[in-house]
């Protein structure tokens, strides 16, 4: 069976598995797109990452997609790229995630910044996600542990370490997201000094621009 549109991969046999759309975007909602699709509006949810780039009503927008289906509902969810895709499928496998929590630590923290979490058993790094626990932030990174490569971290996000941990939850309490936080604490010198302060005003002033 082939498709009827160039924007759905099918499966032998008929079975249609949506691995990508691209379409217009029609409407934006917190955490979700409306892309006009072959006519059909079709509603994605996505992460807060892709709210930071030039998502704008009327501009053509490429996901990398997973279909999620349940016994009271068909859920769609997008991704920029390949990467963010698959961690959020592998967090999926883990204990006590779903796709609502998945997607929010996806939106929480950036690649490289959730694979250092878990490459350096730092689960308190994922606790600082909204919605997940200590105790859930450890079974995460305990299943992930062989899941992920510690090699496809970036030479950026490789300087990260538990030096930066004050800070993240600093910036955190102040109401930043953890990619926001991450990104202050590799974008800038704050550890030009130990004073936690004076690095603190550092990050906010990166962060005030």
């Amino acid at each position: 069976m082939s498709c009827a549109y160039s924007h759905i991969t099918c499966a032998p046999w008929g079975t249609i598995m949506i691995a990508s759309v691209r379409g217009v975007v029609q409407a934006i909602e917190t955490g979700y797109l409306v892309l006009e699709i072959g006519g059909m509006g079709v509603r994605v949810a996505v992460p807060e990452s892709i709210f930071d780039e030039t998502v704008v009503i009327g501009v053509e927008l490429q996901l990398w997609t997973q279909l999620i289906l349940r016994q009271d509902s068909l859920s769609l969810y997008g991704f920029s790229d390949n990467e963010q895709l698959h961690l959020f499928d592998l967090l999926l496998g883990a204990p006590g995630v779903g796709p609502k929590l998945a997607m929010a630590i996806v939106s929480g923290m950036s690649v490289d910044g959730l694979r250092h979490a878990i490459t350096s058993d730092q689960p308190e790094l994922l606790s600082r996600v909204p919605g997940v626990g200590m105790k859930t932030a450890q079974k995460i990174s305990f299943y992930l542990k062989d899941k992920i490569d510690d090699k496809q971290i970036s030479a950026e996000d490789g300087t990260f370490n538990t030096v930066d941990a004050e800070l993240l939850e600093a910036l955190t309490t102040l109401g930043y997201s953890v990619v926001e936080a991450q990104k202050a604490v590799r974008d800038t010198d704050v550890n030009s000094s130990d004073d936690l302060e004076d690095r603190i005003v550092l990050a906010l002033r990166y962060l005030s621009k």
